[in-house]
C-alpha cells in the first residue's frame, strides 16, 4: 500500500531516483517516503512530484539535518608505499 501511494505521488524519474537512494541508504529512503506521504495527506503537494522537486526536498532535508548535527564527515586516504618504488632513478 505504501509503495502504491508513493507511485501515485512521484513521476517515473523521481521514483527511479528514490529507488537508487533506497539501494544505498534504506533508512534515508524511508524518511523521504514518510515526508512525501505526510505532505500528500496534508495537501501540500500539487500534482506529481518531479525529480527536480525531489532533489530540492533532499537538499532541504540535508540542510535541516546538518543544522541539528555538528558532526562533519571526513575521508582520510591512507596510501601504501611499496619498498620497490620506481623513484630510484
Amino acid at each position: 500500500m505504501r509503495r502504491d501511494m508513493i507511485a501515485t505521488i512521484l513521476d517515473t524519474a523521481a521514483r527511479e531516483r528514490l529507488s537508487r537512494i533506497a539501494l544505498v541508504s534504506p533508512e534515508r529512503s524511508q524518511q523521504i517516503e514518510t515526508v512525501l506521504l505526510r505532505m500528500a495527506q496534508t495537501g501540500q503537494l500539487r500534482g506529481k512530484v518531479t525529480e527536480s522537486q525531489l532533489i530540492g526536498l533532499l537538499e532541504q532535508m540535508e540542510d535541516a539535518q546538518s543544522k541539528t548535527s555538528t558532526k562533519k564527515t571526513t575521508i582520510v586516504y591512507q596510501r601504501r608505499r611499496d619498498f620497490d618504488d620506481d623513484d630510484d632513478f
